[in-house]
Formats: C-alpha cells, sequence, structure tokens
C-alpha cells in the first residue's frame, strides 16, 4: 500500500511519496522518509518489500558517493538513472532479486534541465514527465495527465500535486498519512511542506 508521485516543470522536479509503513492489515511506522536523496542534484524515491527498498537505496547511495570520490564530479541524473537500471536489471538475474520500484529525478546542471525517470522492479527505465508508483498511481495519473504542464512553475506544480495526494487521501480504501515532498533545481534538493 505505498504510493510515489513525481512530476516535471520549468527548472524542477517535484517528488512525493508517502510515510507510512505497513505490511498486510497492520501499519507499523508512520514517518518513514521514502525519498533519498543521491546528490546535490539528484533525489529517488522508492518502494516495494521492506527489506529490499532500504537495503537497495543505501546500495545506490553509497555507490554514487563512491564514484564522486573517485572520480571528483557527480553523476548527470541520466547516468545515474541507467546505472540504477543497471544495477536492478543484474539483480534481476540473479538469485535474490531486488523487488523495488523507483522514480529517479534531477537536475541536470551542465544543460539546466529537470529530468525523471520511471524504473520498476523488472529494470525497465522511461524518462517521462511525470510518474506514479503504487496504488494511488490508478488516481493520480489521470490527474497528472490533464493537469500536468511542462511549463509550470513550482507554485503550479505543488497544487497539481496537492490534487493528487487529495484524490488518492478521498479515494483510496486505506489512509497514507502524510506524504514527504522534496523538489531539486538548480539550487540542490530540498523539503516543501504541504
Amino acid at each position: 500500500m505505498e504510493c510515489s508521485f513525481a512530476l516535471t516543470g520549468k527548472g524542477y522536479v517535484l517528488i512525493a511519496a508517502d510515510m507510512t509503513s505497513a505490511r498486510s492489515i497492520v501499519k507499523m511506522k508512520h514517518d518513514e522518509d521514502k525519498v533519498k536523496p543521491l546528490g546535490p542534484h539528484l533525489l529517488m524515491t522508492y518502494s516495494g518489500e521492506p527489506g529490499d527498498t532500504v537495503q537497495f537505496a543505501e546500495y545506490v547511495e553509497r555507490n554514487l558517493r563512491l564514484y564522486q570520490i573517485r572520480n571528483h564530479s557527480v553523476l548527470r541524473p541520466h547516468s545515474a538513472a541507467s546505472w540504477i537500471r543497471r544495477t536492478l536489471a543484474d539483480s534481476l538475474r540473479s538469485r535474490s532479486p531486488y523487488s523495488v520500484n523507483l522514480l529517479v529525478g534531477g537536475y541536470d546542471v551542465s544543460e539546466h534541465e529537470p529530468h525523471l525517470y520511471w524504473i520498476d522492479y523488472l529494470g525497465t527505465m522511461a524518462t517521462v514527465p511525470f510518474a506514479a508508483h503504487g496504488y494511488g498511481s490508478y488516481f493520480a495519473l489521470s490527474l497528472l495527465d490533464r493537469y500536468h504542464n511542462p511549463s509550470a512553475s513550482l507554485e503550479e506544480g505543488i497544487e497539481t500535486l496537492k490534487r493528487c495526494i487529495d484524490e488518492v487521501q478521498k479515494r483510496l480504501i486505506i489512509g497514507l498519512g502524510k506524504f514527504k515532498v522534496r523538489v531539486v533545481d538548480k539550487d540542490g534538493v530540498r523539503e516543501i511542506e504541504i
């Protein structure tokens, strides 16, 4: 019962994920942070099996940091998303595959453009203007399709994201509680209160 959304706008990527940790009908936590900053201009939200998600997110974070230390430069969003996709595809062919769905968003400081990537547990990657994972995607994707504007300001993007969150809270049978929202743009990664 996890849900995450992301959308791009004029110079930013906005990412939101629910903060609920549940198994079957039991809610174990309501303050789980499922949005992981991977670099100064890179974010990732994850959903899936509880053990796999945390382990894979930390593995990705540490390896991207190791790359930065070794090469004295950070990976651009497309390169980071491609490496993450390849890592998931390789784990799929091992004895212990990760069951993780990801949304990777970043701001490319050399091109001055935001990028958003949808990656599923099978290692499929797509470059998208907006995306969603989880049961909330059944409600949010139609709203994002109607209201998403690639040249929208950050305030307009936040309003679109609020519509998605309100719709999921109203129509999904399980209350997901609060959402953690972060934005990445030319100034870096920061958290937004909704």
